[in-house]
C-alpha cells in the first residue's frame, strides 16, 4: 500500500461532504454514541460503491445515462427531504435532552442512505482504485480489497473524530436555543447545497 494512496484517500475523506455533515449533526444532536453510529453508517454506505467499482457495475452506471440519473435524483430528493426535516425540527439536527430517543438503527440507516444514493461515489472508486493496482499484477483483486478496507477504516476514524468534536459542544447547544435555531438553518442549507451539487454534477 503506497503513501500516494494513503495521502490521496485522506484528502478525499477529510474534505467536508454529506457524510461529514450527517456525522456532525448526529454528534451535536445526540452525542458521541450517535456520532459513532453515523460514522459507521456512512462507512457502510461506501461498500456498495466499492463492490460496483470492483465488479464493473460502475462502468455500466457511467455508460447508462438513465441509471445514473435515477440514482442521482433519488439522492437529491433524499438530501432535500433531510433539509426539510431539519427545518421542521424532526431531522438529523433535532437536539434531544435524552439522546436515545432515536434508535441506533434510524441513525445508521439514514447515514447509509446518504452515501448509497450518490452515484458519483461508484464512478469515483471505479477511477480511483485501479490507479494504485498494476493491471498485470497477481492478486490485483485482493489488493483492491485491501485498499478498499483501508479507505473505509480511514473514513470511519476521520468521521468519528468529526463527530466527537461536534459532540463536545452538545451541552452548550442544549443550553442555547438560539444557537440551535441557527444550526438548524445552517444544516438545512448544507443539505440543500449538497443536493444541488449532486443534481448539477456531470457523469
Amino acid at each position: 500500500m503506497s503513501w500516494d494512496f494513503l495521502l490521496t484517500a485522506f484528502i478525499v475523506v477529510i474534505a467536508p461532504g454529506t457524510g461529514v455533515v450527517v456525522t456532525i449533526a448526529a454528534g451535536l444532536s445526540r452525542g458521541f454514541r450517535a456520532a459513532l453510529t453515523a460514522a459507521l453508517g456512512c462507512t457502510l454506505g461506501i461498500v456498495p460503491h466499492i463492490l460496483a467499482a470492483m465488479t464493473g457495475l460502475a462502468a455500466l452506471l457511467h455508460a447508462s445515462a438513465l441509471a445514473f440519473e435515477i440514482i442521482r435524483y433519488l439522492g437529491v430528493a433524499y438530501l432535500l427531504y433531510m433539509a426539510w426535516m431539519t427545518l421542521r425540527e424532526a431531522g438529523p439536527i433535532r437536539v434531544e435532552a435524552s439522546p436515545r430517543q432515536r434508535s441506533d438503527r434510524d441513525v445508521i440507516v439514514s447515514a447509509i442512505l446518504v452515501n448509497v444514493l450518490n452515484p458519483k461515489l461508484s464512478i469515483f472508486f471505479f477511477a480511483f482504485l485501479p490507479q494504485f493496482v498494476a493491471p498485470d499484477e497477481a492478486g490485483a483483486f485482493a489488493q483492491m480489497l485491501q485498499l478498499s478496507a483501508a479507505f473505509m477504516a480511514m473514513t470511519f476514524v476521520v468521521f468519528a473524530l468529526y463527530g466527537a468534536f461536534a459532540a463536545s459542544f452538545r451541552r452548550k447547544v442544549l443550553e442555547r436555543p438560539s444557537v440551535l435555531a441557527v444550526l438548524r438553518r445552517i444544516f438545512a442549507a448544507a443539505f440543500v447545497g449538497l443536493g444541488m451539487k449532486l443534481a448539477l454534477a456531470d457523469r
